[in-house]
Formats: C-alpha cells, sequence, structure tokens
C-alpha cells in the first residue's frame, strides 16, 4: 500500500515530533475527496480541487527540491507515478472551490506554498478563505479575484488570518470599504493591494494611516471627484504607483500643494482612459517630487492631436518623467519634443501660450522654424531637345518610357516613332552621350533631371 510522507518540517507545524513520521496510503488521500464531496450540498473542496490537479496523473513532475509531497514508491508501482507535486505557486482558479475541506490536509499538503490563485471560484464565505489562510502558513501571495465574497461579513477573527500577506489581490469581488478595512487592519505588511472591477463611485477614509502599501491598483471602478484620490494619499501615504486606469476622473487638483503633501513618494501614476481634457492638470503632476513615470494614453485632452503630437507635447509638459506610456524617455527624445513645443507655440496668441513655453525659449533661445524640404521623387523635368539645328525646350514626364517619349517628340521633330533614335547626354555621367535604346525602361532610371540635353536623328536606311 501506498504511504504518504511529510517532511519533518511540516511535522512540527502540524504538532508531530520531528521523529514522528505522518502516514497516509493513497486510499486515504482519494478518501479525503470523497468525504468532502458528502459534507457541502454543492461545490468543491479546495482540498478536492487540489487533490485532482496535482494527481501524479495530471501533474507527475517534480518541480524543484522540496516543492512538495512524496509518495514513496511500493512494489509493482511506477516511481513516477508515486509523486504527489505540489510547486509553491498553486493556480486553482475558476476550479468551482466553495469551500476550504480538512484544514489538516491542507496544512499538510502547502505548507511550504508561498502564492495562491483562487480566483473565478464560489467562495462567498470569508470563514472558508480563512480556513484555507490559516493552514498555509508561508503564504504571502492570495488572489480572490472574481469570487462572490461581497455577500459575507468579515470577523476580525477570520481577518487575523490574513496577517502574513503581502500581496492581495481582491478584484471583482465588490468587497465593501468596511472590508477592506479590517483586511488593512490586520495585514501589517501588505505591500501590494488590487481593487479593480469593483463598482466604487466613492472612496471611504480610515482613520488609520497604512504605511506598508507601496502599490494600489483600483482601476476600472467610477470614481470621478479628485477628493476621493486624496482620501488614497491619507490612507496610503508610502504609494510608489498609483494606478487609476478606466476612471471618470475629470480634473487634478493641488490645492496649497496637497498633490506633494499626500502622495510624497509616487514614482508611477497611471491615468489611462480617465476624462482629462486640460493642459494645466497634466501640469499640477510636475508638483510631485518623486514622479518618474506617467500613463496617459485614451484621454480627452490629446484625441485632437497626431501620435507624435501627443507624446512630444507631453513629454515637454513633464520635464521630470523618465518614461511615458510604457516607453523610456531618452535624452535626445526629450530635447526634439522641448524644441517642437517651442516651436508648436511660437506663433500661438499670446494669451494661449502655456508657462512652459517661456522656460524652453530661455533653455533653447527663440528657434527658427524648420524648413519644409519635400522629399518627394521628381516626376517631371524641363529639357532641351536637339535637332538638326533647332532646340526646343519642353516638359516631360519622368514615369513615362521611352517608346512613349518618343510619341510626344513625333510632333517636335517630324518624325515617326520608328525612324527617331534618341542620345541622352547628361554631363554628369562618365560614359558621355548614350543612346535610349530600350524603348521599355523609364526616363527617370537615366536619372533625367532639369536642363538635360535629348539629340534626336533620323535612322539611316
Amino acid at each position: 500500500m501506498l504511504s504518504c510522507r511529510v517532511s519533518d518540517r511540516m511535522g512540527c507545524e502540524l504538532g508531530v515530533a520531528p521523529c514522528q513520521r505522518m502516514m497516509w496510503s493513497w486510499s486515504e488521500v482519494l478518501s479525503w475527496n470523497v468525504e468532502a464531496e458528502m459534507e457541502p450540498p454543492c461545490g468543491r473542496s479546495f482540498m478536492q480541487v487540489l487533490c485532482e490537479k496535482y494527481s501524479p496523473e495530471n501533474f507527475p513532475y517534480r518541480r524543484g527540491p522540496g516543492a512538495g509531497v512524496h509518495v514513496p514508491p511500493g512494489p509493482q508501482v511506477s516511481p513516477m507515478k508515486d509523486r504527489l507535486n505540489l510547486p509553491s505557486i498553486l493556480v486553482l482558479n475558476s476550479c468551482g472551490i466553495s469551500h476550504a475541506g480538512h484544514e489538516r490536509e491542507i496544512a499538510a499538503f502547502c505548507s511550504h506554498v508561498s502564492e495562491l490563485d483562487l480566483s473565478g471560484n464560489k467562495l462567498d464565505n470569508w470563514q472558508e478563505v480563512s480556513k484555507i489562510v490559516s493552514s498555509v502558513p508561508q503564504l504571502e501571495f492570495l488572489n480572490l479575484s472574481s469570487n462572490p465574497l461581497h455577500t459575507s461579513v468579515l470577523e476580525r477573527e477570520c481577518a487575523r488570518t490574513f496577517s502574513a500577506i503581502r500581496k492581495l489581490v481582491l478584484n471583482n469581488c465588490k468587497v465593501s470599504w468596511e472590508t477592506v478595512h479590517k483586511l488593512l487592519l490586520e495585514l501589517p505588511n501588505l505591500e501590494e493591494l488590487f481593487l479593480c472591477l469593483n463598482d466604487y463611485d466613492t472612496v471611504v477614509s480610515s482613520p488609520v494611516c497604512f504605511r506598508s502599501l507601496n502599490l494600489l491598483h483600483i482601476t476600472d471602478n467610477n470614481l470621478q471627484d479628485w477628493s476621493d484620490i486624496c482620501k488614497l494619499g491619507t490612507m496610503f501615504p508610502c504609494l510608489h504607483t498609483l494606478v487609476l486606469a478606466n476612471n471618470n476622473i475629470l480634473t487634478i487638483e493641488d490645492t496649497d500643494g496637497s498633490l506633494s503633501r499626500l502622495f510624497p513618494n509616487l514614482r508611477l501614476i497611471s491615468l489611462h482612459k480617465s476624462g482629462l481634457n486640460s493642459w494645466e492638470d497634466i501640469e499640477k503632476l510636475n508638483t510631485l517630487p518623486m514622479l518618474e513615470e506617467v500613463r496617459l494614453l485614451g484621454i480627452p485632452l490629446v484625441e485632437p492631436y497626431s501620435t507624435e503630437e501627443r507624446r512630444k507635447l507631453l513629454i515637454a509638459r513633464l520635464p521630470s518623467v523618465s518614461k511615458l506610456n510604457g516607453s523610456v524617455v531618452t535624452e535626445g527624445e526629450r530635447e526634439d519634443s522641448e524644441r517642437f513645443f517651442v516651436r508648436y507655440y511660437m506663433n500661438v496668441p499670446k494669451e494661449e501660450v502655456p508657462l512652459r513655453y517661456q522656460e524652453l525659449v530661455r533653455k533653447y533661445g527663440k528657434l527658427e522654424p524648420l524648413a519644409e524640404v519635400d522629399l518627394r521623387p521628381q516626376n517631371q523635368a524641363s529639357v532641351d531637345i536637339h535637332y538638326e539645328e533647332k532646340v526646343q525646350k519642353i516638359s516631360v514626364r519622368l514615369d513615362q518610357t521611352v517608346a512613349e517619349f518618343k510619341k510626344q517628340l513625333k510632333t517636335v521633330v517630324q518624325l515617326s516613332t520608328n525612324n527617331m533614335r534618341i542620345y541622352y547626354l547628361d554631363h554628369e555621367a562618365p560614359f558621355g552621350i548614350e543612346e535610349m535604346k530600350f524603348s521599355t525602361r523609364a526616363l527617370h532610371s537615366y536619372n533625367v533631371r532639369d536642363g538635360v540635353k535629348f539629340y534626336v536623328e533620323p535612322k539611316i536606311k
């Protein structure tokens, strides 16, 4: 019979002496699933899904030393099939999980797990989530996105089991701000928090500051008023990254230097697809003392401009930004953008000229407009036609062939095309005069240009 052997370290965490080895048969492991199926009226347990997904048949290979629980082979059994290998990162998304199952077995198998993705399941009770989390002592990353947890009240005792979490994802859970505050109070080391798609139309302040948080994603909500963003700065004064994309934020306010006071450490802000429609709002971002990266795609303000104009005008207005919309701003690009900015506003009415214009004029001086150079290939030329002792100047199309050119010359030299020989003289060419023998060759391939000479003679019969 197969036996399930757990490491001494796991045994200590379960209250078993290091010298005592915990033993389960493979049939016992499978029986946990059966028992779990019988307990709730619907849904599947965490332990049931875990054993199914990471069974020897579905997950046969060990992922690194100590990355799983080893079931030693018995006689007449393949060693490869006798391993239940659990990686330290477990992905159990969209598996129909509704409850935890046996906490003892979760602890035995998952004591080494550091990241857990439970998104898209049927967890609707914080108590069940707490049972799972409390049985995974090394857990630092937890994704609970798209679980219907808004139907459950989070008790403080449950929230305490999350204390080791450093990264928490609660996207599309529709959790209330009260629930978020309860969790934050019990997560002293939380560094990253994701609250996207939760239908927030306002931010509810907390009387407590949470200084450990440095990254907040709160995209795809219904936030509009900048005062709500200020509440985030009050709650999370040490934020490095603030992602506000897909919120209809209409303006940025900086009353009495509030931006630098509320966000003194902010290095990245994303306002993708917000409602910003004023250059003054963009320039207010310059008051953030540590700002390095800005994301501003899809805002109404830049829609009238070309792609090149958008980027150059934004770079010129944001002198401290080293990355814009995900792309690094090089020194050369910054200088080009700032010079473009000066020329762009040089003929604008004085009352419409931004303050940044004067700053850049002091830096580069008053620049001359760029010369307009037409780089399109020449399609016509004025040439001299020499026949007998006559010279006539005509205009010729350079895209036409030699045969077509002869037809044009019929009325000029009074010769038929079959009785016409044409010579081309290019004084800059090293070979002198050249007969144009190939009727399908285009004139531009001879490097024909204004002022060149053609000599026409009748064929000698």
